[in-house]
């Protein structure tokens, strides 16, 4: 497994030059399954890994360690087309104390609304993006900034409805589609990529920061060196789930890594 990608202990971040760095977000992501917080391999809902903790409580320390936002996904929703962990996500924003990024459930209007109604900072919609155009612009139009667009792709093919289901569109002519709607931010997953500790997709990245857009990435991150890539890439942020999950990153010192403000218990 590309648990071993790393040449050091696992905490051992490297020795960084900070200065003139572009800052680049780490954003810790919680996925839900039946109200837990668990990982999906590629994906894949019958290669479920399980954790421990409750979902609130890995919100909390998130926090605690320094994230400045939170990426959560219900993926019950994603599976279903509405929102299944919602009240959940609910208890998240009001205990974690920090911006929170929400999609899974969310495929019309009523759906964004609903999450905005209970704290979400930021709802992330996919399969209502890649769906009717003159949908996406009315919601673009309605909700503007308080929406992002997951762009999840498996080998550069768009997917949606829990990456279930292939649009026959490609990954930067989906995206220009996103620009030219008026979309303010894109996620970009690499749905092989995603789960597997295995490093994020950084061959599409360069195309998709050219389109003017920020563009967020999931999917892969290990090591330190992955967050310096995808910082000298452009991207503006770093979803990141297994690694931190897994212990194989620790939070403080990924901050660093990634030029942002780490907490004086950073490791780096």
């Amino acid at each position: 497994m590309s648990e071993h990608r790393a040449s050091g202990p696992p905490h051992t971040a490297p020795r960084l030059t900070l200065r003139n760095a572009v800052q680049m977000a780490v954003v810790p992501a919680i996925d839900l399954l039946q109200g837990r917080p668990v990982r999906l391999v590629q994906g894949r809902y019958d290669r479920v890994l399980g954790y421990g903790q409750r979902s609130v409580e890995l919100a909390e320390t998130y926090a605690r360690e320094g994230a400045e936002r939170l990426h959560l996904v219900d993926l019950d929703g994603a599976r279903i087309g509405s929102w299944q962990n919602l009240q959940l996500i609910g208890q998240v924003v009001r205990s974690a104390g920090v911006p929170v990024q929400a999609g899974g459930g969310a495929r019309d209007d009523a759906q964004v609304r609903a999450a905005l109604q209970l704290g979400v900072d930021r709802v992330v919609i996919s399969t209502a993006a890649m769906g009717d155009r003159d949908r996406l612009v009315k919601l673009v139009k309605e909700f503007g900034s308080q929406l992002a667009v997951s762009l999840d792709a498996r080998a550069d093919q768009v997917v949606t409805e829990g990456w279930a289901v292939g649009t026959g569109m490609g990954l930067i002519e989906a995206a220009q589609r996103m620009a030219d709607t008026g979309v303010t931010r894109l996620i970009y997953t690499d749905v092989l990529r995603d789960g597997t500790l295995a490093g994020p997709g950084l061959t599409m990245l360069s195309q998709l920061v050219g389109l003017g857009l920020p563009v967020m990435v999931a999917g892969g991150v290990s090591t330190y060196q992955d967050l310096t890539q995808l910082r000298a890439g452009g991207a503006e942020a770093a979803i990141v789930g297994r690694a931190l999950l897994d212990g194989v990153l620790s939070l403080p010192a990924a901050l660093a890594a990634a030029g942002g403000r780490a907490p004086a218990s950073a490791g780096a």
